[in-house]
């Protein structure tokens, strides 16, 4: 799904999804065989339960019904980000300064397309982190994912 196609599913169903009091985090369409899931992760304060994501589907699905932006079969999955939190949004990256993070880019920048490190916050139309002690900075547009890559401490 092209960011444009992400975009346009976003505007039709946050209405909806902010009307029952959930922040709209982001979609993401992974393509399968004949059809494809369509993924919408929700957030509230306190989190997020199965009963606030079946909520959340069964009113999404009925806008999806009526708009038809898929023209394929599709699977509906509606969740909580997790702590693995995926990040959509200019806003998010700032939102989120200071966490660890990894972005996978559509275009290799000095070589590599993989990065994880310590998430500075943007600065223009750039996300800036720290990997390795040294600065990198991804333009918003050669972003194909991102997500928060917090480190989990073993028990001793």
């Amino acid at each position: 799904m092209s960011a444009r196609a992400a975009e346009r599913i976003e505007s039709l169903i946050e209405p909806a999804v902010t009307a029952l009091g959930y922040e709209l985090v982001g979609v993401e369409y992974a393509p399968l065989g004949h059809g494809g899931v369509l993924r919408v992760y929700i957030d509230k304060p306190g989190g997020v339960t199965l009963d606030d994501c079946a909520r959340v589907s069964h009113q999404v699905s009925g806008v999806l019904d009526v708009e038809d932006p898929i023209h394929s079969h599709y699977d509906l999955e509606v969740s909580s980000p997790g702590i693995e939190r995926p990040l959509f949004r200019v806003e998010h990256y700032t939102r989120f300064a200071g966490e660890r993070v990894r972005i996978r880019t559509f275009a290799p920048i000095a070589g590599q397309r993989n990065f994880t490190g310590v998430l500075r916050g943007v600065s223009g139309d750039e996300v800036v982190l720290s990997e390795d002690e040294r600065e990198v900075r991804v333009p918003f547009s050669n972003i194909a994912k991102a997500h928060l890559a917090p480190e989990l401490k073993g028990k001793q």
